[in-house]
């Protein structure tokens, strides 16, 4: 399991699944801001591609997120688009919607930094998010990422275009202490 100073990102159990699903993907209008790709039903019982682990795809690494204190679930985290060639990739968090407004996302960014930098090697580290997404941007704010554009009107979500932020952070400007 990989330690922050609040979470920690451990492999996805099978029982995580039906709690993750629940909480995160049944919620249409969570899921939506979540996913570039449409809601849709996924019938109960039936293999969930946003939750399912392949241990043998290179270019994504999913973990599920637990607390320190008592390794209760919290939600979920992601590097994905892992670019060996150029060495980068992007990250994507989801936090349980009691967990959110505790510091948790902040601790996530951190950790997921330390596992594309110092585990994987990685160059650049880069998150998009939706303009509104305030908890996102001040995470990715206090790991030292910065704002490198914004992506007009680039994510339908729930019936309207929405802007995007794309943010990135460098190797060499990374502080592992960072953790606003």
């Amino acid at each position: 399991m990989l330690r922050g100073s609040k979470v920690g990102l451990r492999a996805r159990h099978e029982d995580d699944i039906p709690i993750l699903r629940t909480e995160l993907y049944d919620d249409v209008a969570n899921a939506s801001r979540a996913d570039g790709r449409p809601w849709r039903p996924i019938t109960p019982g039936a293999e969930d591609p946003r939750l399912v682990v392949d241990d043998e795809e290179q270019g994504r690494v999913p973990f599920s997120v637990v607390e320190l204190g008592g390794g209760t679930l919290i939600g979920t985290a992601t590097l994905w688009g892992i670019d060996n060639h150029s060495r980068s990739a992007h990250i994507g968090l989801g936090l349980l919607p009691s967990s959110r407004g505790k510091g948790y996302g902040t601790d996530v960014v951190a950790t997921l930094c330390h596992y594309g930098f110092v585990v994987r090697g990685l160059q650049r580290l880069q998150i998009e998010t939706l303009s509104d997404n305030a908890a996102m941007l001040r995470s990715a704010e206090r790991n030292g990422f910065v704002r490198e554009g914004v992506l007009r009107s680039s994510a339908w979500v729930m019936g309207k275009f929405l802007d995007e932020v794309l943010l990135g952070l460098l190797v060499q400007e990374w502080k592992p202490d960072s953790k606003g």
